[in-house]
């Protein structure tokens, strides 16, 4: 849809300041979310019907009527000016506000995203699932993105995404490329990915794995010779995969277990830590790929073994997260307090980077 006049000077204010996020929030003015922090905009403040107005402003018939049957929605907005806006829009006290993030109309390279050099090897994988994980806001749609635009650039393929909403725009390279946006182009990630499997697809991005049906369906695509490339909201290698196993009944355990050993690649958690000098954010990762103690782990239930795998596996490229955020505190990228606030297992990390740091702690980075 057109963006109105009222919306516009928001998304000029937000691409001047280079704000990650925008809140519509009643009682406040725009805010915006620049290098981690909350910023009002210098702006009289915004009361519930404006709020409710910039929302219903940036839906169409149909999305307006998911709104008001959910209560909430994530869609995609496109403005001439200002390119493309990632919505989310919800209820507070019966009245709309929502959250704004724009879009890169760039695929950064992996050197400049931080992305470890395995993610690569990854997507030229011929079939399984693989799947980036972390908090919301962490990266894990750019990295998807990465990830796309590689296999795009290097095999004549067919990749079919669903996405909610689609963020980036890919242009067709050697690869023929078809993107669903939830709401838009299709109702349900399950139901999609079911019609998605008669497209003759050879790569199938879900843009979050987020109920049974969908995680079910994405496992038989792995299985059957696709390569799956899906998001989760979990916060490391091993909590993944005991949330996929665990959201299905009992009676099923066994036969994920036994499909997830089989098919799954590899887990790249991450998330985004702010830097020393607070201008921007660093990605921290951790990276699993899965060998044959791996499998086994996963075969027998063991799940919490992984990060043993994980730790004698560094020469493969697998890492923990404590590892990049040490790795991270030693170049001076990130400080202190952010290397423990992020951390796993912070009094761990703390210990080793009192042993092996031979200065004390850099508060002042």
């Amino acid at each position: 849809m057109a963006t109105t006049a009222e919306v516009q000077r928001i998304l000029s204010l937000a691409r001047r300041s280079d704000a990650s996020d925008i809140h519509i929030v009643a009682g406040l003015p725009p805010l915006f979310r620049i290098n981690g922090e909350i910023i009002l905009a210098d702006s009289p403040p915004l009361n519930r019907e404006d709020t409710k107005r910039l929302c219903y402003d940036l839906l169409n018939e149909e999305q307006q009527k998911v709104f008001e049957r959910d209560w909430q929605i994530c869609c995609s907005v496109y403005d001439d000016k200002f390119g493309r806006f990632r919505v989310s829009i919800y209820y507070r006290t019966n009245n709309p506000e929502m959250a704004l993030r724009p879009v890169t109309d760039q695929i950064k390279t992996r050197q400049e995203l931080h992305l470890p050099p395995q993610i690569e090897d990854l997507t030229r994988l011929a079939g399984g699932l693989v799947l980036v994980t972390g908090p919301t806001g962490s990266g894990k749609t750019t990295t998807m993105n990465y990830m796309i635009d590689l296999i795009n650039s290097e095999r004549r393929c067919k990749i079919i995404t669903i996405e909610d909403p689609v963020e980036f725009v890919h242009a067709q390279k050697k690869a023929v490329i078809i993107q669903q946006e939830l709401y838009t182009d299709v109702r349900s990630f399950a139901a999609a990915l079911i019609h998605v499997l008669r497209q003759d697809p050879d790569v199938i991005c879900i843009g979050e794995m987020r109920d049974l049906d969908t995680t079910a369906t994405a496992l038989m695509a792995a299985e059957t010779g696709h390569l799956v490339i899906a998001t989760c909201h979990t916060p490391n290698t091993f909590q993944t995969i005991e949330r996929i196993v665990s959201i299905f009944p009992d009676s099923q355990q066994p036969q994920i277990v036994t499909q997830l050993a089989n098919s799954l690649k590899g887990v790249m958690a991450q998330r985004l830590v702010p830097s020393a000098d607070k201008k921007r954010r660093v990605l921290a990762t951790e990276m699993l790929l899965m060998n044959a103690p791996a499998r086994r782990h996963v075969r027998e239930n063991e799940f919490h073994q992984l990060v043993n795998v994980i730790q004698v596996g560094r020469r493969q490229g697998m890492h923990l997260m404590d590892d990049c955020l040490f790795d991270l505190y030693q170049a001076g990228e990130i400080t202190y307090e952010a290397a423990l606030t992020n951390s796993n297992d912070p009094n761990q990390l703390k210990q080793r980077m009192h042993e092996e740091s031979p200065s004390t702690p850099r508060d002042d980075y």
